[in-house]
């Protein structure tokens, strides 16, 4: 029987986490399953919620909130390194999982048994579904590159969603329910072998949030593992719930994860003028897109 270790990360959400809790345990699974909430310095009652409901759960309290990557990486050392910290044998498959997702019935079952059948496939994500059954298209990917950042910069991306050349970012020209090959995944649902966080490392917390799961998948990728998109289990993503209350920093976290990421990755051989194009292209869409929440009540601010 194999064995999953879930880890959701919470802010201030205890509504969103216990739907997302209720869904993981409302259906007996197949693998022997541990979940692990880190409460990322909540101020709501999300620490007395998982006490009251859940209390199979095991939860690490932060009194810090150092953003996702730092808060994920509390219980994966935990997962990761047990002699370490003197706790359970280390499971053989690791689920990142947003708290604002619902787990139909066999969707875990779905994504480990693919890991199971596929042993080059490091990574696997699901098809994950918005409120009203689009696909969120951050769930499948390619690297964005300094030709494919540009793309998305100049709005070219949505001007030929349909186009190989200017919709690679998020495959918009693949059909939902085809089964393939990507860069990567995304972390609010994405399956891995714990044996690739060892190889790896964990993620990397320079992210505060955004990113890190683009730059964890170009690592791996790097180790010579697969990733795949697998349509055949849907998880709902009530995406941006947790993140639209704060939209202000969630968007400059954003930018900055671009830039991050670009810096770390490309501009070591990108060239100069390249560099400063795209440098000065996420600044302006940054002040473009913190310009337009400003104007926007309250309630209809965006985090990206």
């Amino acid at each position: 029987m194999p064995s999953l270790a879930i880890v959701i990360l919470n802010y201030n959400r205890a509504d969103l986490l216990g739907d997302c809790l209720a869904s993981i345990y409302a259906h007996p699974t197949r693998c022997q399953l541990a979940v692990w909430v880190v409460d990322n310095a909540s101020t709501d009652h999300s620490v007395e919620m998982v006490h009251a409901r859940f209390p199979q759960v095991q939860l690490i309290v932060s009194r810090y909130n150092g953003g996702f990557a730092y808060g994920n990486n509390l219980a994966l050392r935990q997962i990761v390194y047990p002699s370490t910290f003197k706790v359970q044998k280390e499971p053989e498959y690791v689920l990142l999982l947003n708290n604002d997702t619902v787990v139909p019935p066999g969707a875990l079952d779905g994504l480990v048994d693919y890991l199971e059948q596929h042993d080059a496939v490091g990574v696997v994500g699901p098809r994950l579904l918005l409120p009203d059954g689009t696909l969120d298209l951050a769930c499948r990917r390619s690297f964005p590159t300094p030709l494919v950042a540009l793309y998305r910069m100049t709005g070219l991306a949505r001007l030929f969603p349909r186009s190989r050349r200017f919709g690679r970012y998020n495959l918009t020209y693949l059909d939902p329910a085809c089964e393939t090959e990507v860069d990567a995944v995304v972390g609010a649902c994405m399956l891995l072998r714990t044996s690739i966080i060892r190889e790896v490392g964990l993620l990397d917390e320079q992210f505060f949030m955004y990113g890190e799961d683009l730059d964890w998948a170009y690592r791996i990728k790097q180790y010579g593992w697969r990733i795949v998109y697998y349509p055949d289990v849907h998880v709902w993503h009530y995406k941006r719930a947790a993140s639209s209350r704060r939209a202000i920093p969630s968007l400059r976290a954003f930018y900055d994860a671009m830039r991050t990421f670009h810096r770390k990755h490309y501009a070591a051989t990108t060239p100069v003028l390249l560099n400063a194009l795209i440098e000065v292209g996420i600044t302006l869409k940054e002040m473009i897109a913190l310009g337009g929440n400003l104007i926007r009540p309250s309630a209809l601010r965006r985090a990206h």
